[in-house]
């Protein structure tokens, strides 16, 4: 399952440990968002779930905004891990 392979970039210890830090949570919302947008191809008139697909990605911008607020480091790390910004040319 996706789920997995982007928890097992986490260790073992710190999924214990951090399972409320902004990591982890950025990483389920990532998570979800795929399988959000793989279920609204197949299903493009399913409104519901296109809403609920713009408040993650919300949630998950505010998350990251504060993160590179916060950390620099850790937000270009945490971007490089998941893929899921354009690097700026």
């Amino acid at each position: 399952m996706v789920k997995n392979s982007f928890i097992s970039l986490i260790s073992q210890e710190e999924k214990e440990e951090n399972k409320g830090s902004v990591e982890f949570q950025v990483i389920n919302f990532t998570n979800k968002i795929r399988r959000l947008t793989s279920h609204l191809e197949l299903h493009k008139k399913d409104f519901i779930s296109q809403r609920g697909l713009r408040k993650i990605l919300g949630k998950r911008q505010r998350l990251l905004v504060y993160l590179s607020k916060k950390n620099k480091v850790r937000y270009k790390k945490l971007i490089d891990q998941l893929d899921i910004r354009e690097p700026k040319i």
